[in-house]
């Protein structure tokens, strides 16, 4: 269904329509689709509900300002919430969505019943920092931002290419990252999704900046790899909020792409030799800065699948509903 607010008209996927809402926000380069199998696979008593960020899926192609950090998309999410007039929502937040349903939640945690994260984002941001407490690498985001992004996959994204000519095709970085088992049921199904994508300045992976620090990018002010840099996305105060609703967090073992040693961060790839030129900078430690951050929160739980790369509602599904449906439970 369509739903129109003042900000922007946004496409929402839905299942039944009674019980408890729960409200799946996607990550980055894919739409609400991704959570196709779990909608359907939600017990009952639960309303489920999935929706398309700006520049992503049917939901209106917006610019988004990466100067508010993941405001943009998360102000659309809580607006949609009351448009709909969900009460007490049950938040689902993967990778890019996880920031955002967080975002949420320190903006506005009366309107959230129950968190759950599925291998989200750092809390602070992706690149550009070191350490538990995500402390900048350099004063403007230098190894963050736009400009990380690999401009052939950006490329082959733009043209819709299907392929799997290239390592840094959609089809092939499905394959890689996404998953750790190369074999996803219904491959095209996710890979159309994911050419969904907005592809642009306003969109992915956003405008590109220049750093005199190595690597030489910084985070620019539109796009979504620029809202996500450590200079305008930072959630150090998430403790402080009232009330506390409980948090699960779901991630999967291996993951390539949220990770202490992300094949995504530069640092890391320069650590590697992949990315010339690094002078030792170490990796962004993502998992350890997101636990460091939920530690000072308190009431959550971390749940690591086993053999899972990125995506544990595709690739465990059983597993990932098991422990979906005993956190709403217990909210």
């Amino acid at each position: 269904m369509k739903v129109t607010t003042p900000r922007l008209t946004q496409h929402v996927l839905t299942g039944r329509t009674t019980g408890e809402p729960v409200l799946f926000v996607h990550g980055n380069v894919s739409s609400s689709a991704f959570w196709r199998d779990s909608l359907a696979a939600l017990p009952e008593g639960y309303r489920p509900l999935a929706v398309d960020l700006r520049g992503f899926g049917e939901t209106d192609p917006e610019p988004v300002d990466a100067t508010r950090g993941l405001r943009d998309y998360s102000d659309d999410v809580l607006e949609l919430i009351e448009a709909l007039d969900l009460d007490g929502v049950h938040l689902v937040g993967w990778s890019l969505g996880g920031g955002v349903v967080l975002q949420a939640l320190r903006d506005r945690p009366a309107a959230v019943r129950s968190l759950t994260l599925v291998n989200p984002i750092s809390p602070y941001g992706f690149g550009g920092t070191e350490g538990h407490d995500g402390h900048l690498t350099h004063p403007d985001g230098a190894g963050s931002g736009a400009g990380a992004a690999n401009q052939d996959f950006v490329a082959r994204l733009k043209a819709g290419d299907m392929s799997d000519e290239s390592p840094t095709s959609p089809r092939n970085v499905l394959r890689s990252s996404y998953v750790k088992n190369p074999a996803v049921p219904d491959e095209d199904f996710y890979l159309r999704a994911m050419l969904t994508t907005r592809v642009g300045e306003a969109h992915y992976p956003g405008d590109p900046a220049t750093s005199d620090a190595w690597p030489h990018v910084a985070p620019g002010k539109l796009g979504v790899l620029n809202a996500i840099a450590p200079t305008h996305f930072r959630l150090d105060d998430l403790h402080e909020i009232t009330p506390k609703p409980p948090i699960l967090w779901i991630r999967g073992a291996d993951d390539v792409i949220v990770s202490d040693t992300s094949l995504f961060d530069l640092a890391h790839l320069g650590t590697l030799g992949a990315v010339p030129g690094s002078p030792g900078t170490p990796a962004q430690p993502m998992v350890s800065q997101t636990r460091a951050v939920l530690e000072r929160y308190g009431r959550y739980r971390e749940a690591v699948i086993d053999d899972c790369g990125h995506s544990p509602h595709i690739e465990h599904p059983q597993t990932f509903l098991r422990l979906l449906a005993a956190h709403l439970r217990e909210a």
